[in-house]
């Protein structure tokens, strides 16, 4: 690419950035002109957004730009001096206007010269009525019936972050906030990386705690040395010493004072540094979460328009307002909420909002109000969409269950409104009989309810009888954080999300009854089924043989168990991190994380959960919870060295491992692994070939030439999957050579067995 072609491309970059700013302005400008057509403020913003854009397009040399704009302009300046007064056809061709200029600022959409030319014909027709009628084309026709919005495609996903050095004046190619900030075009999976780096450096100085207690309880243990001392020398004073002895003692006691003062002045050094690296490792961890947060508004772009445009359509009067643009939502959610938000207003206005006709008959005014509500509610984006329209027809939804079969009639009739809603949210339930553009083809609340989901959310409907519905949501802020309540379940820690709890409580032994054979215990009015999370984890057991048992109740929509534990270790605020796409779907887990202290804990997946309750339910597998764990002391269990630098396949290989009933230690590398074998004793060695130090060849060949551990039975996990990687694990005297592309959890246990039978000896 020439130097030419470089700047062009560049400027074509700057006119669309500029185009979709300016076009936004225009938007927002021109629907508020609709309500009140001789604001002077909205009329001067929209003919200077207009003005800026032809004069970007003329630098760049995008002649149609000059053109739309230019008419545009025209009709705005005549609007300000008062020569017209917009009517509805003058702010419909405008917004067509708007859609013209975006489209001309993206070059894989960009009109043909018969739209521009249609287009400056409209609008000088528009101005000057008393001029000759333009011919409609085909292509007018198409202009004057749609408003395409679409949104330039950048070159790599992108993300703007605000950064705090202000621009003394901002220029045409800096692109700014409302609040003056300079703003930087950042590709997200930086801003990942970035968030990842800095949760694991906030969790890398919590680990500095325990240390610092150790360093502490060292320095008690020197005060009590030295206090010995001095106890010691006063009996010694009763005896007579030799000179030698007494300067021994002296010397004693001084370098143990000295070194109890160096060990005060380096903790209290070592304090200091550890308090001050977590506070810069708090504030980097959220200015990193804070580029991920962009303002509600963001999702909400055209959405003002597409409610007034569907309106139209169908011969309503439709207003949307919004509050709590500002609101900071992650990034990814926001993503994920566009296409439910979009689906629900326009589900208001088809369905909700009556037509100006049937508004007049019910005192009501002219214009339907449809209200959209964000907020931030203890962790949560709350979202409230409320409409003044007719509510639900709720007969119209009894006879639509029974028609469909979903339901007897006699049963339909005895439903209550709650229950009558909920049916809404089933799949391909539509209150439509035809199919129209707008709705009736069966894809309904269900897919709103299915995306919200997703997002580990939840949406509530409530509607009054010709006053209007309410959609309540609620998601969590951000997807790279979860607020969970942290267990243990088989010595492990595990999570369960906050937002999945419906509470936790304490189960004394006369509080589980047997209902039908299985347990259960009273809860708000309902005997809730009770299982175990070692038997859903498989997990051993637990030989706790307290008095009470700790359980977990978990809610997805109507279903509801008791999930017993070990013990609540307390809530916990996690950053979430994503499992090995190679591990696939690891039944009951949705993500990992780190605690304070650097260990892992696995995040359950809750809906799979419940899924997995249900298949023990139908399989007759739910087994009984011991309520004393008294039981005699087991065989002693044969031990197993994973050695592999990968944290999560090392997890992986040890969780399935400690489930099996193996006694399990891990290393991180062959060296780290060398060390462990010689040091303790082991059944079997499970290694990968490429780590740092030393390598799973150097690791096994070392191993062989050993006397005490050459008979030892070593497998070789490995992603090299080639025959002659696999002979060449085998020729340095590994046993079993297993390939982790073809790795799942029966493969390895199968292996295990093979190699040195079951856990027990």
């Amino acid at each position: 690419m020439t130097p030419e072609q470089m700047r062009d491309a560049s400027l074509l970059e700057l006119f669309s950035l500029e185009a979709e700013a300016q076009t936004q302005v225009l938007s927002a400008g021109l629907l508020a002109l609709e309500r009140n057509p001789t604001q002077a403020d909205q009329l001067e913003s929209c003919m200077r957004a207009a003005h800026s854009l032809k004069g970007a397009a003329r630098i760049v040399g995008i002649d149609s730009g000059v053109s739309v704009a230019h008419v545009m302009e025209d009709c705005l300046v005549s609007a300000q001096e008062g020569r017209l007064l917009l009517r509805p056809e003058h702010i419909d061709a405008l917004l067509q206007g708007t859609d013209l200029l975006m489209r001309v600022a993206t070059p894989a959409n960009a009109p043909q010269p018969a739209d521009i030319e249609a287009y400056v014909a409209l609008m000088a027709q528009l101005l000057d009525p008393s001029s000759s009628p333009v011919v409609a084309t085909p292509v007018m026709a198409e202009l004057q019936l749609e408003a395409p919005r679409v949104e330039p495609t950048p070159p790599a996903p992108v993300i703007d972050v605000p950064t705090e050095m202000p621009e003394p004046a901002p220029r045409n190619n800096k692109r700014t906030t409302e609040g003056g900030e300079r703003v930087l075009r950042v590709t997200a999976e930086r801003l990942n990386s970035l968030l990842d780096l800095s949760s694991k450096s906030l969790v890398e100085t919590q680990r500095l705690k325990p240390h610092l207690a150790t360093m502490q309880r060292l320095k008690r243990m020197q005060n009590n040395g030295l206090r010995a001392l001095e106890n010691l020398n006063v009996h010694l004073k009763e005896h007579a010493l030799s000179l030698e002895a007494l300067e021994a003692l002296e010397d004693a006691r001084r370098l143990l004072a000295e070194s109890q003062q160096l060990l005060s002045e380096k903790n209290a050094e070592l304090d200091e540094f550890a308090w001050q690296a977590s506070q810069r490792a708090q504030v980097l961890y959220d200015t990193a979460l804070a580029c991920r947060m962009r303002p509600f508004a963001d999702v909400l772009t055209g959405q003002v328009r597409m409610v007034r445009d569907l309106g139209r359509s169908l011969g309503k009067q439709v207003r949307l307002e919004i509050e709590g643009e500002k609101t900071q939502v992650d990034r990814d959610v926001l993503e994920k909420l566009e296409a439910p938000l979009t689906h629900l207003l326009r589900n208001a206005v088809d369905h909700g909002i009556e037509t100006p006709e049937q508004r007049l008959l019910k005192g009501k005014s002219e214009e339907g109000l449809i209200r959209l509500r964000a907020s931030h509610q203890a962790g949560l984006l709350v979202l409230e969409l409320s409409d003044d329209g007719n509510g639900v027809d709720l007969e119209k939804v009894r006879r639509s269950i029974v028609e469909r079969q979903l339901s007897p009639a006699e049963t339909a009739a005895q439903l209550s409104e709650e229950e009558l809603l909920t049916f809404l949210f089933l799949p391909g339930f539509s209150l439509r009989d035809t199919v129209t553009e707008v709705s009736g083809r069966g894809v309904g609340l269900d897919a709103v309810q299915h995306m919200v989901r997703q997002l580990r959310g939840a949406v509530v409907l409530e509607q009054t009888a010709g006053e209007g519905s309410r959609f309540h949501l609620e998601v969590p802020l951000t997807l790279s954080v979860v607020r969970s309540l942290v267990v243990e379940v088989g010595e492990e820690a595990y999570a369960f999300p906050l937002a999945h709890i419906e509470r936790m409580c304490d189960l004394a032994p006369e509080d589980i009854v047997q209902v039908e054979g299985r347990q259960h215990f009273w809860h708000e009015g309902q005997h809730v089924g009770l299982v175990a999370a070692s038997q859903l984890l498989n997990r051993p057991a637990s030989q706790n043989s307290g008095e009470t048992l700790k359980v977990v109740v978990i809610r997805e929509r109507d279903t509801i168990y008791g999930v017993a534990v070990e013990r609540f270790i307390g809530e916990r605020t996690l950053v979430v991190l994503p499992l090995d796409e190679r591990l696939g779907k690891v039944q009951d887990i949705s993500a990992g994380a780190l605690l304070d202290d650097g260990s892992v804990v696995l995040i359950v997946d809750v809906e799979d959960m419940l899924r997995s309750v249900d298949k023990l339910l139908n399989t007759g597998r739910l087994e009984r919870i011991a309520r004393h764990g008294n039981q005699a002391a087991e065989a002693a269990r044969k031990r197993v060295l994973v050695v592999d630098d990968s944290l999560t396949v090392r997890e992986l290989q040890r969780k399935l491992l400690l489930n099996r009933g193996y006694d399990v230690a891990v290393a991180v590398d062959g060296m780290d692994g060398w060390n462990a074998l010689r040091s303790e004793d082991f059944d079997l060695l499970i290694t990968d070939i490429d780590m740092p130090r030393m390598d799973g060849i150097e690791l096994v060949t070392l191993l062989r030439r050993d006397n005490r551990l050459q008979s030892l039975p070593v497998m070789v996990v490995s992603y090299k999957d080639r025959e002659e990687d696999r002979r060449r694990g085998l020729d340095a005297g590994a046993d079993y050579y297993l390939a982790k592309a073809s790795f799942h959890d029966d493969a390895l246990l199968d292996a295990v067995v093979e190699l040195i039978g079951g856990a027990r000896a």
